[in-house]
């Protein structure tokens, strides 16, 4: 079997997903071919498990000062390149397209009627799992940003549908430095998250954003430039965790047992539902401010209790290969049946697995 695997590459979750399957592929013998859109070749990083890479322009979302800005966002995308891509990908020696959340791959197997599987945390959002700041907009966005033949979707909690754990990336363990805070904040500007922290001396905060330093920077306060190897360094050894409301760090967060307080970029519904479905689980706090005082009241809250979660890229790959793409329910009560919630979760959402 020859596959195309398209990643979304905006932000940092998809790619993380793909680092755990790409080498169960690889350890299956499957030829695989990946195709990433969503930014720059030379903005992507850590990619060598990719091998020689196709990287497309494709469609993503522009943020101002935290928030999704719709007009920024219709301003920067090139519709009618993302189109030219779609027609000039040529999906005639492939057997299956496993989608990322990546439009111009997903649209090139629907005009090509090649078999397309999507695996993203955006599908969990096709059931009925805790939702707000939903809007119609968001609805036809999940449905035609990248169609698939058949979506799964991955969440912390089955909340009783036939979803998957999340695909997480083993790391290796530390011990816990009790001062020791990673933030994680992207979308955010680098002077609002120096005023953020600046007033909270008593910590050390490990920050990793795509700006340089701002001037002035506290001692307590470092300023690190992406590095994947370096990040789940300060993740294994940080107390707590403070980051947007995105899928992939926060299931690393919470294998961990890393407490977690959330900024969910505003008028995204993934990330303010996200917020809510923990919140609702009691697995982390969120603000919708940046408010140093709301900080300092987290830095005093116990840690969380670790999840443990089944190691997913093998099974995929092994339901891949077998073509049992109906029996999406199978490979989740698989899954399921491995994972390790804590006790405070099991009462909720309790009728699936």
């Amino acid at each position: 079997m020859r596959i195309l695997y398209g990643v979304q590459g905006t932000g940092n979750g998809h790619l993380t997903r793909a680092r755990v399957i790409a080498p169960a592929f690889a350890r299956a013998g499957v030829e695989v071919d990946y195709l990433f859109s969503g930014r720059p070749r030379d903005k992507f990083f850590d990619m060598e498990v990719f091998g020689d890479f196709q990287c497309k322009r494709g469609l993503s979302f522009t943020t101002h000062k935290g928030q999704i800005s719709l007009w920024r966002t219709a301003r920067d995308n090139r519709l009618g390149e993302w189109w030219r891509d779609v027609r000039q990908l040529d999906l005639s020696g492939y057997d299956l397209v496993l989608n990322d959340f990546e439009p111009v791959s997903a649209w090139a197997a629907k005009r090509q009627g090649v078999p397309c599987i999507g695996i993203s945390h955006q599908n969990a959002f096709n059931h009925p799992v805790p939702v707000t700041g939903d809007q119609w907009h968001n609805r036809l966005i999940m449905k035609y940003f990248a169609p698939t033949s058949v979506a799964l979707g991955c969440h912390w909690h089955h909340f009783g549908c036939e979803l998957l754990p999340p695909f997480i990336e083993e790391i290796a363990p530390a011990p816990t430095e009790a001062d020791k805070v990673l933030v994680y904040l992207p979308f955010e500007e680098a002077a609002d998250i120096h005023a953020l922290l600046a007033p909270l001396t008593g910590h050390r905060f490990m920050v990793y954003h795509g700006s340089d330093a701002p001037e002035g920077l506290p001692a307590h306060i470092h300023w690190r430039g992406f590095s994947r190897e370096g990040f789940q360094q300060d993740l294994a050894s940080c107390a707590g965790v403070v980051c947007s409301a995105g899928f992939e760090l926060v299931s690393e967060a919470l294998v961990l047992g890393k407490k977690l307080l959330l900024k969910p970029l505003q008028g995204q519904f993934e990330q303010l539902s996200n917020a809510l479905a923990l919140e609702l689980l009691g697995a982390a706090e969120s603000m919708k401010s940046m408010d140093p005082e709301r900080v300092a009241q987290w830095l005093q809250s116990p840690g969380i209790e670790p999840i443990v979660y089944p190691q997913m890229g093998d099974a995929l790959v092994q339901w891949l290969l077998a073509r049992r793409w109906d029996d999406v329910a199978g490979l989740c009560e698989q899954a399921w049946s491995q994972a390790k919630l804590p006790e405070a979760w099991q009462h909720k959402w309790a009728t699936a697995y």
